[in-house]
């Protein structure tokens, strides 16, 4: 047997993970073809059959979860000797990956944050904005701005602030209904979870829906074609124009923001540097942000 080659490797815990060669070739930036082609590779390497083909997927054999187990374990210390040698770099210099939920990202943290290039012209920021929760121990982001209360090993949780939330319709459709007449914009059933959803289904009080989703985008730009009125968060209702707060006897419980960074990288400066600048743009943006 010769040496092992780590691509192939890195592969074996994508398929094992994802269960096909299709969410594996996305994880991985590869196509579906090279998967396939390198655990066949490592197969033929170890003398072993790592997966089972069945209809659902991919599938380990006993052998291949005891060789992916294994292999988990060199991954997470090559992982933590990469996030060791970039924390040692002095000088704020380099990428930052930070993961935010969508909206916020987008139409709250790009304009802020862009700005930073203007006093640290070597740093790069590289805003994700992304609704699932980014592993910073696999390195699929430095930093992470998060609503879910952080509970992750080996990472330090900043609490940020609040995110408040609110009803916003546009003045037209205000003016035009009375109370008791208006309809409302909210997320479908898949995400009834939500703490303001469940929230906007009691001040509803009955009252119909005349439009739902599952993303805030979706629900933002409804409010502005005059659908109904939208329970979202006040970032988004008073930074916009076009829409008017409806005051209300009650609003949605704040939902707390966390700043996660893995413990390995806390004290990389570029790192440090795009922590401060997210700690001030909160602090400066209490009122935009909160209830």
């Amino acid at each position: 047997m010769t040496g092992l080659n780590w691509d192939d490797v890195r592969v074996l815990l994508a398929l094992a993970r994802g269960g096909s060669l299709s969410a594996s070739a996305r994880a991985l930036g590869v196509d579906h073809s090279t998967v396939a082609r390198r655990v066949a590779a490592l197969e033929s390497e170890l003398g072993v059959k790592l997966f089972d083909r069945l209809p659902r997927g991919y599938v380990p054999t006993a052998e291949g979860e005891d060789i992916a187990e294994l292999a988990g374990r060199v991954e997470d210390a090559v992982l933590a000797l990469e996030r060791h040698a970039r924390g040692q770099a002095g000088e704020p210099a380099g990428t930052v990956r930070l993961s935010a939920p969508p909206v916020f990202a987008s139409h709250f943290l790009a304009l802020r944050l862009a700005r930073l290039r203007q006093t640290l012209p070597k740093l790069v920021v590289e805003l994700v904005g992304d609704a699932r929760r980014v592993s910073l121990t696999r390195r699929e982001a430095d930093l992470a701005i998060r609503l879910d209360d952080p509970e992750d090993d080996g990472l330090v949780a900043r609490r940020l602030g609040a995110m408040g939330y609110g009803l916003y319709a546009t003045p037209a459709y205000r003016d035009r209904r009375a109370p008791a007449d208006w309809e409302f914009i909210g997320y479908d059933d898949s995400m009834d979870h939500v703490p303001q959803q469940r929230w906007l289904r009691a001040a509803a009080a009955g009252r119909p829906f005349a439009f739902r989703a599952n993303d805030l985008a979706s629900l933002h730009a409804a409010a502005r074609a005059d659908a109904g009125v939208a329970a979202i968060p006040h970032f988004l209702g008073r930074s916009d124009p076009a829409l008017v707060a409806i005051p209300t006897d009650s609003e949605p419980e704040p939902r707390a923001l966390w700043l996660l960074v893995h413990r390995d990288l806390r004290r990389s400066a570029r790192v440090r540097a795009v922590m401060d600048a997210v700690i001030a743009i909160m602090n400066a943006e209490r009122d935009l942000i909160g209830g």
